[in-house]
C-alpha cells in the first residue's frame, strides 16, 4: 500500500478529519481533500452495508449465495431503480430488488435445509420397509 494512503487512513480513523500533508520523498504529489473523502467513504461503506439505497450489494449477493435466477431479477430491478429519474419509481423498484434478493437467499437456505432432511426421511422409511 502507498505510504501516503496509509497515513491518510490512520489520520481518518483517528478522527482527525484533516488530510495529512504529502509524505517526504513523495515527489510533488499532494493529497487533496477529495482523496481523504474517498478513502474515508471506503471505510464507512465497508463497515456498514446499510448505505446501499438500491440494494445492489444484496442483489449481487443473492446471485452468488442464493438462487441465481431470482437474484438476477433482483439485480435488474436494482439497476432500473438507480437509472430511473422519478424518485417514486426508484423507491418502488428498490423495494422489488430487496424483495427478490431476500427471496432468493431464503429459498436457497430452505433448499439446503430440506434436502438433507428428505434424505434422512427416505433412508428411515427404507429401513422400516426392510
Amino acid at each position: 500500500m502507498d505510504p501516503e494512503k496509509a497515513q491518510i487512513e490512520t489520520d481518518m480513523l483517528r478522527g482527525g478529519g484533516q488530510c495529512a500533508p504529502a509524505s517526504p520523498g513523495g515527489g510533488n504529489r499532494t493529497v487533496t481533500k477529495s482523496t481523504c473523502i474517498e478513502i474515508s467513504n471506503c471505510h464507512l461503506l465497508s463497515a456498514s452495508l446499510c448505505k446501499d439505497p438500491h440494494y445492489r450489494r444484496l442483489a449481487i449477493s443473492s446471485i452468488v449465495c442464493g438462487l441465481s435466477c431470482i437474484g438476477i431479477m433482483s439485480l435488474i430491478y436494482s439497476v432500473r431503480a438507480r437509472e430511473t429519474k422519478n424518485p417514486g419509481d426508484s423507491q418502488e423498484l428498490s423495494k422489488k430488488a430487496r424483495k427478490y434478493g431476500l427471496i432468493s437467499i431464503a429459498v436457497w437456505v430452505a433448499i439446503l435445509l430440506i434436502i438433507p432432511a428428505l434424505v434422512v426421511l427416505v433412508s428411515y422409511v427404507l429401513t422400516l420397509i426392510d
